[in-house]
């Protein structure tokens, strides 16, 4: 059987291998076998073998099929400042994994959206959680994010950019759930402080989000590191629809 490296972006940080198949590893570790847990899961499958921070040999002795013969479901490679070790030329399919196991392919793509708007907010996946709005581009926050030159930086970051509500009518903001109905006027200001105050890229909505709904994710995922960024898009409402109908219910994209 192959042998699997998949990176977990959130709700936690770790570095997995495994010989299931992505969506059956989505399913195992948002449904469990025996655990009975049912949580949200986005991860990255990697190509393994790069460089020495993580024990390759160790997870070639250990993933092993049972006597049985069922695939090993999971060697668990690393749990702590994991993202950082990995490069983005390893990074391939990312998967949005449901809490009832159902999983959205998302593929990389090189097009990275060029567009222009006076704010952005993000929700930070890993290795910080907080709810950001933002003046910068998605390349800029990722740069920004990154650069040992800050006061405040990590050495790799994953994000999405996130729908946001219509503040002149919200009632025509579209379905994106409950995300903005605790903190709206706090939203607000932050919006009115990144787009008048020059000094001020980033502000905090929230500094931690422990909550992260599928529904509400814009353009996609980012994955960046220094100058480099990966792109993880999101296919519109009529593709998920079309395509993916199930994972669209469960998410509750429509």
């Amino acid at each position: 059987m192959q042998t699997h490296f998949y990176l977990s972006v959130s709700p936690i940080e770790a570095l997995i291998a495994s010989q299931l198949e992505p969506e059956q590893f989505g399913q195992y570790m948002a449904i469990g076998s025996k655990n009975g847990s049912y949580e949200r899961i986005m991860f990255i499958e990697l190509e393994g073998g790069f460089g020495d921070h993580f024990d390759w040999e160790y997870a070639r002795q250990r993933c092993v099929a049972h006597a049985s013969g069922d695939p090993k479901h999971s060697v668990w490679m690393g749990v702590y400042r994991v993202l950082e070790h990995v490069p983005l030329t390893a990074m391939k399919t990312m998967y949005l994994t449901t809490k009832d196991g159902r999983s959205l392919p998302l593929e990389p793509s090189d097009r990275i959206p060029n567009h222009t708007r006076p704010f952005y907010v993000y929700q930070e996946l890993c290795p910080l959680t907080p709810l950001v709005v933002s003046a910068l581009t998605p390349k800029q926050f990722a740069g920004f994010m990154t650069d040992p030159h800050n006061h405040v930086s990590v050495p790799s970051v994953v994000f999405s950019d996130l729908k946001v509500v219509d503040f002149e009518n919200p009632e025509a903001t579209g379905n994106i759930g409950g995300a903005y109905d605790r903190n709206l006027e706090h939203l607000k200001s932050c919006v009115h402080d990144v787009t008048t105050k020059a000094d001020k890229p980033n502000k905090n909505v929230e500094r931690s989000v422990s909550s992260f709904s599928y529904q509400i994710i814009r353009d996609g995922v980012y994955v960046g590191n220094g100058d480099g960024l990966v792109f993880y898009p999101m296919p519109d409402a009529d593709t998920i629809r079309r395509d993916h109908y199930d994972w669209g219910r469960s998410a509750m994209v429509f």
